[in-house]
């Protein structure tokens, strides 16, 4: 089971960004994804879950209206379209693949996003 995220780097404030996360090894159709993000001094976030069907997403209250998650079963790939980027988005960004009706799942190894003013 692996996950490898990429897309991240840095953008201006206001800006746009679409990091990617690539699964392989498992059946990308039967888990829920998600996308977490640490950044420096404080706890890990949880930013965005899209459920197996990919109708079902949630969102954290700070990035509503302005982040997407999305699928590709096709790619067995996530992704998360970022505009309207604040300083305070900026962060390790990982990605994190959870079976559905199981608790423990798998981290990728995160990409870091720079917001720069």
């Amino acid at each position: 089971v692996q996950l490898v995220e990429s897309g991240g780097g840095l953008v201006q404030l206001v800006g746009s960004l679409t990091p990617s996360c690539a699964a392989s090894g498992f059946d990308f159709r039967a888990y829920v994804m998600s996308w977490y993000r640490r950044a420096p001094g404080k706890e890990r976030e949880s930013v965005a879950t899209i459920d197996s069907t990919g109708f079902r997403k949630n969102y954290a209250d700070s990035v509503k209206g302005r982040f997407i998650i999305s699928k590709d079963n096709s790619k067995k790939t996530v992704y998360l379209q970022m505009s309207e980027l604040k300083a305070e988005d900026a962060a390790v960004y990982c990605c994190y693949a959870r079976p559905n009706g199981f608790e423990d799942g798998v981290w990728g190894q995160g990409s870091q996003v720079t917001v720069s003013s």
